[in-house]
């Protein structure tokens, strides 16, 4: 997901989720046919959230597979050069861990 689309992404399941809390509060407030109507206005908001949460997270099941396969097709095909940087990255963590 583009950066924009996230910021879409996340203000969208805020909003729909402060729609939902406030029905539910005004719910609380009534009584009868109204707060039956409020709950289930929230309940179907919060499907929708749910719903939009569930797409996101297909798309970043997705693209980490693919990035998956990317370093999968890496390492097969450049096995010492794998090894070097694995090995590089090895010596910077633990002069780091054992720098006090």
């Amino acid at each position: 997901m583009s950066e924009i689309n996230k910021e879409r992404f996340m203000s969208d399941i805020k909003t729909v989720l402060a729609d939902a809390e406030d029905l539910l509060k005004q719910a609380a407030a009534t009584t009868g046919e109204r707060a039956s109507e409020l709950r289930e206005t929230a309940i179907s908001r919060l499907k929708v959230a749910r719903e939009k949460a569930a797409d996101a997270q297909v798309v970043v099941i997705e693209r980490g597979k693919k990035a998956a396969r990317a370093t999968d097709d890496y390492v097969h095909e450049h096995p010492w050069t794998s090894i070097g940087i694995a090995a590089g990255i090895g010596m910077v963590i633990g002069m780091l861990i054992n720098r006090k």
